[in-house]
């Protein structure tokens, strides 16, 4: 039951939940519903109570975000969020790009983790499946809030996110998710774009990890020689292992 909306079809469904196309009679608009899991939360050892008051909290806080890149949240029920509706499909689909294209992307997702940033919400789960690309061309970020809270608790609960090739150095470490770490996130999924390789992989969680702490990132312009050589010490610069050596904003980085 989601009070008023109507429920449509179901979208997607997955082990933390399930997205509905739905309907909004009283404005008469099409949205996404996103209904958390019981048996996920079961699984995590944590209260329904203790996880809805978060989901509560952080999805009011991302609520407040206004951004053309950002997906919009409309309303929350006692365990579901109601969100635009955003047709398209996410990056982790694509994988032939141009160079032009990349970029145009990896700027827009950089304009909208400059905006969160500066209103103090991370990401946390920066990641080409939480990227939409709209068939107009533009470019929606997913999950603002929902992935901070459901990192924190899956944190809590002692286990590593399936998105472990885009954590941070610091993350790996049992460090606190920043700025930094999302800027370092989009570092890697642009120069997976724009090898189709990820600069920090391995046959095991384990290995990835260590590489990520570990290991400089391979050269890009080796990896795709029709990339400018120096595209190198741009990634050598997002993907430091110290958050200190890092792009201060993600704009700085999109924009070099």
């Amino acid at each position: 039951d989601f009070g008023r909306y109507k429920r449509a079809e179901e979208l997607v469904r997955g082990a933390r939940g399930v997205v509905y196309r739905a309907t909004d009679p009283l404005l008469g608009r099409s949205v996404a519903i996103k209904a958390i899991n019981q048996a996920y939360l079961e699984n995590l050892g944590i209260s329904a109570a203790e996880y809805y008051e978060r989901f509560r909290r952080e999805a009011e806080v991302a609520g407040g975000l206004n951004h053309p890149h950002i997906v919009k949240i409309f309303d929350l029920g006692p365990d579901y969020i109601v969100m635009e509706l955003v047709e398209g499909e996410s990056l982790r689909a694509r994988t032939q790009l141009t160079l032009s294209r990349t970029l145009e992307i990896v700027s827009q997702v950089a304009d909208a983790l400059d905006c969160a940033h500066a209103q103090g919400i991370v990401h946390r789960d920066i990641k080409p499946a939480n990227i939409m690309l709209r068939p107009n061309g533009s470019v929606t970020v997913m999950d603002f809030g929902l992935a901070r809270i459901e990192s924190s608790t899956l944190t809590a609960a002692g286990e590593i996110l399936g998105s472990a090739s885009y954590m941070a150095p610091e993350l790996v470490l049992g460090g606190r998710a920043d700025a930094k770490s999302d800027i370092f996130a989009l570092g890697v999924v642009a120069y997976e774009l724009m090898t189709g390789e990820r600069p920090f992989a391995g046959p095991s969680i384990t290995s990835i990890l260590y590489k990520i702490v570990h290991a400089p990132p391979p050269s890009a312009h080796g990896v795709n020689l029709n990339l400018p050589p120096d595209y190198d010490d741009i990634f050598a610069k997002v993907l430091a292992k110290e958050a200190a050596g890092r792009y201060q904003k993600a704009g700085d980085f999109a924009s070099e």
